[in-house]
């Protein structure tokens, strides 16, 4: 008896610690882990089988990061006051995203010309990471192709919060909205 006693406590502390050990390969946890946030309204993660995706967030599009070092070194007010929200768009996602534990629920809507993936973009606990931003006035509804956006009503609805309150880009005149930036060739 004693013998079936030990075997049966070997038995299952040996199935415990096989099971936590390699939990995450028999169970793997849901989501996408974020390898880098590229600017606000862009990030690289890789998914349980270890495959590396662009995600371009849907919805929305936030102020402008410097890209190149000609883009770092402008003297223009308007690209410098564009790369001053981009920076603080950036900076809150990698908040969010350090917040969820590196780790993101995407729904994926579609893909762009760049071959990214466009989706809308969720922590573990369910913060909608485009209504953040848009709420706290660092990224705005990207009408153009806000058809493709499930939540389109919730992010109409925190951009007209932010300006109506004034929030991020909307407190400031000498913001130009970052699909015109992009027109406007820095020289």
């Amino acid at each position: 008896m004693k013998l079936n006693q030990k075997a049966v406590i070997w038995l299952s502390a040996t199935i415990l610690i096989l099971g936590v050990m390699g939990c995450g390969k028999i169970f793997p946890s849901s989501g996408y882990t974020v390898q880098r946030v590229s600017d606000g309204d862009t990030l690289v993660a890789t998914d349980n089988q270890n495959q590396k995706i662009t995600v371009r967030f849907a919805c929305i599009d936030a102020p402008e990061v410097p890209h190149s070092r000609r883009e770092r070194e402008s003297r223009k007010s308007i690209a410098r006051n564009q790369f001053k929200w981009g920076k603080k768009a950036q900076k809150r996602v990698q908040e969010l995203v350090k917040k969820g534990g590196d780790r993101v629920i995407l729904n994926i809507v579609d893909s762009d010309r760049y071959g990214r993936k466009v989706a809308e973009v969720r922590l573990k606990n369910g913060t909608f990471i485009q209504e953040v931003l848009v709420r706290e006035g660092l990224a705005q509804v990207y009408r153009r192709y806000l058809n493709q956006c499930p939540s389109k009503d919730i992010i109409q609805k925190a951009e007209a919060e932010a300006k109506k309150q004034r929030r991020g880009v909307w407190r400031d005149n000498k913001y130009v909205k970052s699909w015109e930036f992009r027109r406007i060739k820095l020289r």
